[in-house]
């Protein structure tokens, strides 16, 4: 009996032990770290140190996001001596409201009050002379843009608290914000400071930099040219795109209405949701004529292949002004009067922007040859731009599109692209045939200037052989030379382009007299180095493409010619 007893009070210890011994486990291994921070929490009082914005800048080091030093101001409520005094003059110094901050200062539930941030050094070195206890100030930073509206889309704003809220300042926010620090005081179970102690310096990791593929000397040209068309056209809206073919690096993007960066209209919400959006990517639009480059493309691939549904250079189309698709009527935007639009072949096509030929393209190829091409050109998706919030236009579905919708979309109707889709696609026609993911950021580095990540260049697919592209580029060559983009020709320049004048729908319907006007051009058209996409939505007085688009592309080629110095062929 006594044997079962010592055993039982034997188990019962050895229980106890591994009761205690588990808890022991778990408060300091598995819990250890989380009631260490509770700790440090109950006797320490810590000041936040912020972390500095990483900077954006150009390709070339030109910067267009940068910092203001500033300081933020903060009350430790339980080390105040005077709360009447210490709420009066803060009140005054920095503007808020004297009640409010009395009131807050003298409540329980809160130690610690951030009274202000971006505050300048002036204000700070006034403060300091009145000695107040229980204030203190920390390194802030403001957030600084000095071209103001220039890329105000692009490079986005950041929030009062230093994080980004649109554009490449919200896409990279993890990058540029880096961590803040803390400058740590002892203190009693009521929050005061412990006599004797001494502060813990945490400091801050500021954020990482960035380089963009952005050019601003290219951006300046941009920015003035869409002025000027506001200017001469009042349009709803006008935005250009500058890329180089050969890569996929973003030059330049301006659009108007805008904002400026340093006084972001955060009263207006909608204004300011409205005009932060870039609409060459979030937006898309029926392109038009313009997408005949796309059709061309094809057509020229499938002829070089040897299929015997696709039109040789050579070919003479129809010159009836009209198609009839499914019983219904497609014609032309011209009347075909006097013999014109007659004995066209592909080029001619191209340079009178027929569009019966291009009806006659894309029912000949078929929809499952076309919808290959415009799978491999990038439509119906986004592109993978490194920008928040990319549209991926609309493409009827391969199983649902008539032979009407086919026949529409050989001329750019009943499709809907992005801008950045539709240069990202023109681009690998003329550019040897291969795409090219577009891209913004080249670069990340710290402060130090070492190089954290480089973006290269990332050639996605082949989707026309080189062949086929340079036959296409010689082509659009012809339609800037003789044909509907004459007012992009340049002297001495081999530019080649395509307009486009698309009509606009509101429910459902063609919006009478509502136009997007647009022209993409390239140069040298032999071997493209920069490619351009303006596009012009209800301009007032502007008739076509060719009037009012190509003539801003032919501005900004001139400007890229005598800001790089190009020589011209001659």
């Amino acid at each position: 009996m006594l044997r079962k007893r010592l055993f039982a009070l034997l188990c019962a210890i050895t229980f106890i032990f591994l009761s205690v011994l588990c808890r022991v486990f778990f408060v300091q291994i598995i819990d250890g770290k989380a009631l260490q921070t509770k700790a440090v929490d109950q006797w320490t009082r810590d000041i936040p140190v912020k972390a500095s914005r990483g900077k954006i800048t150009d390709r070339n080091g030109i910067v267009l996001a940068e910092n203001k030093q500033s300081y933020a101001v903060f009350v430790r409520t339980r080390v105040v001596k005077d709360a009447e005094k210490t709420a009066k003059i803060l009140s005054e110094k920095l503007g808020v409201d004297y009640d409010k901050l009395l009131k807050k200062m003298k409540s329980d539930s809160v130690s610690e009050i951030t009274v202000k941030r971006q505050v300048k050094r002036e204000t700070t070195d006034e403060l300091s002379k009145y000695s107040l206890q229980g204030v203190y100030f920390c390194r802030d930073s403001e957030r600084n843009y000095p071209y103001g509206d220039s890329l105000a889309q692009i490079v986005g704003y950041a929030s009062v608290d230093g994080s980004g809220q649109s554009g490449i300042e919200k896409r990279y926010d993890e990058y540029l914000s880096g961590y803040d620090g803390e400058i740590l005081y002892e203190s009693d179970l009521v929050g005061k400071d412990v006599v004797g102690s001494s502060a813990r310096y945490i400091p801050a990791t500021d954020g990482l930099n960035l380089k963009l593929t952005i050019d601003y000397e290219i951006q300046r040209i941009c920015d003035a040219v869409i002025k000027k068309a506001v200017e001469e056209y009042s349009p709803k809206s006008a935005s250009v795109i500058v890329t180089s073919p050969k890569t996929g690096e973003i030059l330049a993007v301006s659009q108007c209405p805008s904002f400026d960066l340093n006084n972001v209209p955060r009263d207006d919400m909608a204004f300011l949701n409205e005009a932060s959006r870039c609409n060459l990517i979030v937006d898309s639009y029926e392109p038009g004529s313009t997408f005949k480059i796309i059709t061309s493309a094809a057509n020229i691939e499938e002829n070089l292949k040897g299929n015997p549904n696709a039109f040789s250079a050579n070919y003479v189309f129809n010159s009836n002004r009209y198609r009839f698709v499914d019983g219904r009527k497609i014609k032309c935007w011209s009347t075909h009067a006097n013999g014109k639009h007659a004995n066209e072949r592909l080029g001619e096509a191209l340079n009178n922007s027929c569009n019966p030929c291009f009806v006659d393209i894309a029912l000949a190829l078929g929809k499952d040859v076309m919808y290959s091409y415009l799978e491999a050109f990038g439509f119906g998706k986004t592109t993978g731009v490194d920008y928040g919030g990319e549209a991926i236009g609309m493409l009827v579905p391969k199983s649902a599109v008539t032979n009407g919708d086919l026949a529409r979309i050989g001329f750019g109707q009943t499709i809907a692209v992005t801008p950045i889709q539709l240069i990202s696609a023109v681009s690998a026609a003329v550019n040897g045939g291969v795409y090219y993911e577009p891209y913004f950021v080249s670069e990340i580095y710290d402060e130090s200037g070492k190089i954290c990540e480089i973006i290269n260049p990332k050639a996605m697919r082949r989707v026309i052989s080189e062949k086929a592209s340079k036959t296409l580029a010689a082509y659009l060559q012809d339609v800037v030379t003789k044909g509907s983009g004459k007012q992009a020709f340049i002297e001495g320049y081999n530019v080649g382009g395509k307009t486009g004048t698309a009509q606009k729908y509101e429910n459902g319907r063609i919006a009478q007299g509502k136009y997007i006007m647009s022209f993409i051009g390239f140069f040298p058209a032999e071997a493209p180095e920069y490619i351009a996409l303006c596009v012009v939505d209800e301009p007032v007085g502007g008739k076509y493409g060719s009037t009012v688009a190509a003539p801003l592309v032919k501005d900004i080629f001139e400007g890229i010619i005598q800001c790089k110095n190009i020589k011209s062929r001659a």
